[in-house]
């Protein structure tokens, strides 16, 4: 469907062992991490709309080029590229915000889900622990297969007939409405292979 033109894999790979991350420069990722114990604790929108403003602000403070991503009730999807710093910085800052937030508001509001979601010393954990799933993509085709699996997964799971109607996902922005809360980078590579594909079709 479209050319071989952009690169990919670059040398340079630095093993960071505290992140056990293999950083490429310029290389482009996949990243999932989820909610603790898998549990929606995205469910309620304004979770989700807070984690899309967090985004935004991260994708800003740490120079990342983001490409697609979605959140889901329990989980999020991810496709960028790093900045200066390891990837690791900018996730640990935007989950750690999101958290922060969203435990601080559950605690004011003596919610019930606070019970699911307390760990041993009592503290309340949103994140699932670890650094979740993280790749690199190594091919045009392959970043095409990411992208289409980030804007269609609210449809697998029937949330919503098509892609755009999830209003928590780069879906929109691929088809064309740039209003959206998290602004995206063009993809990698000759951009006229991209011009009239959707990301979702």
């Amino acid at each position: 469907m479209l050319g071989r033109t952009a690169v990919w894999y670059l040398p340079g790979m630095v093993h960071r062992k505290a992140m056990r991350r293999w950083e490429v420069p310029g290389g482009v990722r996949f990243v999932t991490f989820s909610c603790h114990g898998r549990v929606p604790l995205m469910h309620n929108p304004s979770i989700r709309t807070l984690f899309a403003e967090r985004l935004a602000v991260v994708r800003e403070a740490h120079g990342l080029r983001l490409f697609a991503w979605v959140v889901m009730p329990e989980h999020v999807h991810l496709l960028l590229s790093p900045g200066e710093r390891p990837l690791g910085e900018a996730l640990r800052s935007l989950k750690t915000s999101v958290a922060r937030r969203v435990v601080a508001r559950w605690r004011e509001l003596d919610a019930s889900i606070l019970e699911r979601v307390q760990v041993a010393d009592g503290t309340a954990r949103f994140w699932l622990r670890g650094g979740g799933y993280d790749r690199h993509v190594r091919s045009e085709e392959e970043f095409c297969r990411e992208v289409r699996y980030i804007h269609r997964n609210p449809v697998e799971r029937g949330l919503v007939p098509e892609p755009p109607d999830w209003a928590w996902s780069s879906a929109r922005w691929w088809a064309g409405d740039r209003r959206g809360v998290v602004e995206c980078d063009p993809p990698p590579g000759d951009r006229r292979n991209w011009a009239g594909w959707k990301g979702f079709m």
